[in-house]
């Protein structure tokens, strides 16, 4: 099809009026309705823990017994080497960086140590690009393979001192949907960085996020890393904000008993305690692992279509002139389109009625250096407008292409 005919395409789609979001990774409202029964005063009576404190008081700093066992076992990690916090791991990841900032991870705080800097596997996830640049650390990018970082390049960078750490999502990558494979897992274990204060930040957001039966299975860091001698290196993060509500969830902190200490040392200047009654009524709901697994097969069940209605799309109508994703989890498709595409398609799109996430956002400092990757987020819409909004992004991509 030429040039002008698919522009004539893109002027009817325009005249449609379109108004459609694929922004960001929200769950869809039938993916919500899932854990309705949580609001229910059922799951608070009475409002006290299994050793009889009650919950609607002050408190328990690290969380409630019952909620740190079930993070525990979600993340085979002991109970006491988790703290069970608010709604989102985001906060959490924000806190302890700024902590490292201003006190320190072990050492000298990093902000009087010079220009520090963070490794950040690309295309990666923006809001740990925003948490970084907002807090003046410095952004490298690091290439990602298909089974995870270059480790070779990350092993070369963390010789400097001033490297103090990486951030990354090792299960169903942001937004790849790539899980980080034994060799790269125990590779991050083995790192001998020349700062004593390096840390990575393990971003587990997506460990039970699976489409398929048949799931992706991610490496134990803590385990690994018991076996080098440096679980001091790794702080993992998780929460229950896509497995319930993104707006009313729990979260939690995982690490080292060493980094478990300093971190609620800290916490006890923030807060006398989180919302233990949120805790609690997660706990009651869910149970345990198993009870975690089945709720999200119904989240597979009604994101399953939507994923794979934007892979039917993008194989008839862009095989042979783009490149994706097609991950067995997670939240996101990576699209990879000819070099200097990106920003055009994006724009295409939002004038006619179609928001994506900004071009260029899934790298540091909203920069990609071949204005390539665009991140697809299927899972908000209804499957009829994701499909509309898929069509309109094809037509968009081609159109953006020939104009080049």
């Amino acid at each position: 099809m030429t040039l002008s005919q698919l522009q004539e395409q893109y002027q009817l789609a325009k005249a449609k009026n379109l108004s459609l979001d694929m922004s960001r990774g929200k769950p869809g409202a039938d993916q919500l309705a899932l854990s309705d029964e949580l609001l229910s005063e059922t799951w608070l009576q009475p409002a006290k823990t299994e050793k009889n404190f009650d919950c609607r008081n002050y408190g328990i700093l690290d969380g409630i017994p019952e909620a740190r066992r079930l993070f525990g076992e979600l993340l085979g990690m002991p109970p006491e080497q988790v703290i069970v916090c608010g709604n989102a791991s985001l906060t959490l990841m924000y806190d302890y960086l700024a902590q490292c900032m201003l006190f320190g991870a072990g050492g000298e705080p990093w902000c009087k140590q010079g220009q520090v800097k963070f490794l950040c596997p690309v295309p990666g996830y923006d809001r740990h690009f925003g948490i970084l640049e907002h807090l003046g650390i410095e952004m490298i990018n690091i290439p990602m393979r298909e089974d995870g970082p270059d480790m070779q390049l990350v092993a070369e960078h963390v010789k400097n001192p001033l490297v103090k750490g990486l951030i990354c999502v090792p299960k169903y990558s942001n937004p790849e949907g790539k899980t980080f494979s034994d060799a790269v897992v125990r590779a991050f274990a083995a790192l001998k960085p020349a700062a004593p204060d390096f840390r990575v930040i393990w971003d587990n957001a997506y460990l039970v996020h699976d489409l398929y039966d048949e799931t992706d299975e991610l490496l134990n860091i803590f385990e690994a890393a018991k076996e080098c001698g440096s679980e001091d290196c790794f702080i993992e993060v998780s929460s229950f904000s896509k497995i319930s509500f993104p707006g009313a969830a729990v979260a939690a902190i995982a690490a080292s008993p060493a980094n478990i200490k300093t971190i609620l040392s800290r916490m006890n200047m923030q807060t006398i305690g989180h919302d233990k009654l949120n805790q609690l009524r997660h706990v009651r709901y869910f149970k345990n692992l198993d009870g975690i697994k089945a709720h999200m097969k119904k989240h597979a069940a009604i994101l399953r279509p939507k994923f794979e209605a934007v892979l039917d799309i993008l194989s008839r109508d862009l095989t042979g002139i783009a490149t994706w994703t097609a991950p067995r989890g997670g939240y996101f498709i990576s699209l990879d389109l000819p070099a200097g595409c990106a920003k055009r398609t994006a724009q295409l799109l939002k004038e006619a009625g179609v928001v994506l996430t900004p071009a260029g956002a899934t790298f540091p400092y909203g920069r990609d250096p071949e204005d390539r990757n665009l991140r697809i987020a299927p899972t908000f819409p209804p499957q009829e407008e994701l499909i509309a909004a898929t069509n309109l992004l094809a037509l968009c991509v081609r159109i953006a292409i020939l104009e080049q």
